[in-house]
């Protein structure tokens, strides 16, 4: 079968390290189901693997990906789940000490065949297709979770989402505005920030300016670059959810500010199956669908990779099989 392999890491130039190329079919535990590829989604953590963090290089090599759509043997249309708990573990999987993500330990998500536990799956909404229901199981159900589960928003308050043109923060934009939110979002990039206010967001601003009001919760993925920022920019008693930090993961607690304010700071990770499942109705009942930037053949994934690691992206790059 045709696979996306990390065969080596690299932290200077993880590109390096990715393979297109033929792989073994898999075998199929008892208990697991064989999905057939249809899409699938790059993330981010897809270039982490290739930079060598969470992924142990005594695994390589390790076909990467965590979001797909397929179908099941007997033709059931499937969108995967990305989480593997434990066997033994229930309720919310991603409070599960050793859980891991498709890529991290067993095998992952961009190759023609990809092999999960049953129950990491769940079926496709026929309103979507193959390459939108890909863009679901990670980064808009990290934003689905941050939103909904986390943040403890009402319609009507205001959410800031920072670093807008990520798939979580451009997922996050879809979701809040059409939960009835107010959006605000911020990006370095005034191409961004003009589609972010296409997207959705009521009003895009500069990163790090100083906006017109405090905010009921931000969104933060970014990290070192916009930390202090999110903090200042938080109502008293307001909530940040964190979900990421890819300029860094070591910024000031600013912790006077943190406890005059009676600010609330969450960590915020992916979303369970039942997220997922509810996520995929949210999109069919109110006609949302994830932003895609991109779709190319699971054989030209090199230039995907490329183009992520450039970070020259708004929305989702999609590969089909």
């Amino acid at each position: 079968m045709l696979a996306v392999t990390c065969t080596s890491q690299s932290a200077d130039d993880p590109l390096s390290g990715l393979t297109v190329g033929e792989r073994p079919d898999p075998d199929v535990p008892d208990g697991w189901v064989r999905v057939t590829l249809k899409a699938a989604a790059l993330n981010h953590h897809d270039l982490w693997s290739l930079k060598g963090l969470g992924l142990s290089a005594d695994l390589l090599p390790m076909i990467l990906g965590c979001d797909a759509a397929g179908v099941l043997d007997d033709g059931t249309e499937v969108v995967v789940h990305a989480v593997i708990s434990s066997p033994t573990w229930t309720g919310d999987e991603t409070l599960d000490p050793k859980r891991t993500l498709l890529s991290e330990k067993h095998q992952g998500a961009l190759a023609e065949v990809v092999v999960v536990p049953a129950r990491n799956v769940l079926p496709k909404p026929p309103e979507l297709s193959w390459e939108e229901a890909a863009c679901l199981p990670t980064a808009w159900l990290t934003a689905y979770r941050m939103l909904f589960t986390n943040a403890g928003l009402r319609p009507g308050q205001t959410v800031l989402v920072q670093g807008a043109g990520g798939g979580v923060a451009t997922a996050a934009i879809a979701l809040a505005r059409h939960a009835g939110y107010r959006v605000w979002a911020t990006s370095r990039d005034e191409a961004k920030r003009a589609q972010a206010v296409h997207l959705g967001a009521h009003e895009a601003f500069e990163t790090g300016a100083r906006l017109p009001d405090r905010v009921d919760a931000v969104l933060e993925t970014v990290g070192k670059a916009t930390w202090s920022h999110s903090m200042r920019a938080l109502r008293p008693g307001g909530t940040l959810v964190v979900s990421g930090a890819t300029t860094g993961a070591d910024p000031s607690a600013d912790l006077n500010r943190l406890f005059f304010l009676q600010l609330k700071v969450i960590g915020s990770t992916m979303g369970t199956r039942a997220e997922l499942a509810d996520l995929l109705s949210f999109c069919v009942s109110t006609g949302l669908r994830p932003v895609i930037d991109d779709v190319r053949p699971l054989s030209d994934a090199a230039a995907s990779f490329a183009k992520l690691a450039e970070g020259d992206v708004f929305g989702k790059l999609v590969l089909t099989a």
